[in-house]
């Protein structure tokens, strides 16, 4: 195997272990259920990793990356403010809290990671990553703002969290309260129909 093709399969098991720990956490994302749906057999795992946590560190920060990729295409200062207005309203959506694969992974297993000290790294640094880019158009105080901001991401988050854990009715009442309060369009969306199709943007 050349090294290009080590590297091209490195990536495929790590998005396959990021989709796959958002939608099942820790443990249902098995090794070998990681390389399979990577198209390889478990045999391979330990030729990329040294350990599932090695994997699972790589992972989240894959997981990370992902969700932030949103933010780094705009640099203008307009652009960004409706980036980021864009992205908390993605957020507090029926298409995230439906395809936790493809979504944030603090809402989707921070409560797992409290449990697993080996990624309390790639965690803090992804928190920390999605607090800086929730600040950017801010006026205030670069303290203020990050305050702000931290605040901001924990309601969305614990919004998610609390309603992909609930009945539907439950669920767009934590999100449409969150997003109002937020101050973000469309407060009262549809009722969720159930559907689980995948959205990678």
């Amino acid at each position: 195997m050349s090294q290009q093709e080590k590297d091209r399969s490195h990536q495929r098991i790590v998005a396959s272990a990021a989709r796959l720990m958002r939608e099942r956490g820790l443990d249902g994302a098995g090794v070998a259920e990681v390389m399979k749906d990577a198209g390889m057999t478990a045999g391979g795992f330990y030729r990329h990793f040294a350990s599932k946590d090695d994997l699972a560190a790589a992972a989240v920060g894959a997981a990370f990356e992902q969700t932030l990729a949103r933010f780094d295409a705009h640099d203008e200062h307009a652009q960004t403010v409706d980036t980021v207005a864009e992205f908390e309203r993605f957020y507090l959506s029926e298409s995230h809290v439906d395809n936790p694969g493809y979504g944030c992974p603090i809402a989707a297993l921070a409560g797992e990671l409290s449990r697993s000290p080996a990624l309390e790294t790639p965690m803090t640094a992804g928190v920390e990553a999605t607090i800086a880019r929730l600040t950017a158009g801010r006026s205030g105080s670069p303290r203020d703002d990050r305050a702000e901001a931290a605040a901001r991401l924990a309601m969305m988050a614990g919004a998610v969290a609390i309603a992909r854990a609930s009945d539907p009715v439950t669920a767009q009442f934590v999100l449409g309260s969150v997003r109002e309060r937020l101050g973000l369009d469309d407060p009262t969306p549809p009722r969720r129909t159930g559907s689980n199709q995948g959205d990678e943007s």
